[in-house]
């Protein structure tokens, strides 16, 4: 009867870790990536290039995407009219933000991204979502809306910019009022503002 072959397999490498006082940068290893990447043969076309063209197949249908996600926003935001902040419509409204905000550069809305993720800071940073005024949740859906709709205006960045940076200022003191009683936690969500607004 032959033995079988017993063969060692080398768990795999953690990866480094490096920690900062907010945040940690982590650094997977690659050396396993590397091996299954080869050269380009002669001819073929560069696998950038070919999901490029892909994206660009389908970027006519992007405007429709993005206006399903609207829809999708504005259906959570009615919900929201309708039951008030309760657990699930609040987890909808973030999650139709969130997609907009993900979604934004890919579709080619990339202006949209910065007010889609001022909603999202809103729901996420409030204590007491019950508090969350309705008319602020109006403004940030309609304004989504908004910028979706005059997409094509040629000064749509600078319409865009004016008013997420008026959403910003009017959700920062909202949220400055709600954790009043935490100031470290305070501090930290406003430091993590100043890195969101910037690269718009």
């Amino acid at each position: 009867m032959m033995e079988q072959e017993h063969r060692v397999v080398p768990k795999p490498a953690k990866p480094d870790v490096i920690t900062y006082g907010d945040h940690e940068i982590i650094t997977p290893d690659t050396a396993k990536l590397r091996k299954l990447v080869r050269p380009a043969v002669p001819g073929e076309e560069d696998p950038v290039v070919r999901a490029e063209h892909a994206l660009e197949e389908m970027s006519h249908e992007f405007a429709d995407f993005m206006r399903i996600e609207c829809e999708r926003l504005d259906a959570a935001r009615q919900r929201l009219r309708k039951t008030g902040m309760v657990k699930d419509t609040q987890r909808e409204l973030f999650l139709a933000a969130h997609d907009i905000k993900g979604d934004a550069g890919t579709f080619g809305f990339p202006e949209v991204a910065p007010a889609a993720d001022s909603l999202c800071r809103l729901i996420e940073h409030t204590p007491d979502s019950k508090k969350i005024p309705l008319t602020l949740v109006d403004q940030h859906v309609d304004a989504v809306r908004a910028i979706v709709r005059e997409h094509s205006r040629h000064d749509i960045l600078q319409v865009a910019s004016a008013l997420t940076e008026r959403l910003r200022q009017v959700t920062d003191e909202f949220l400055a009022a709600v954790n009043r009683h935490r100031p470290e936690y305070l501090e930290s969500i406003s430091s993590r503002a100043v890195t969101a607004g910037e690269g718009f």
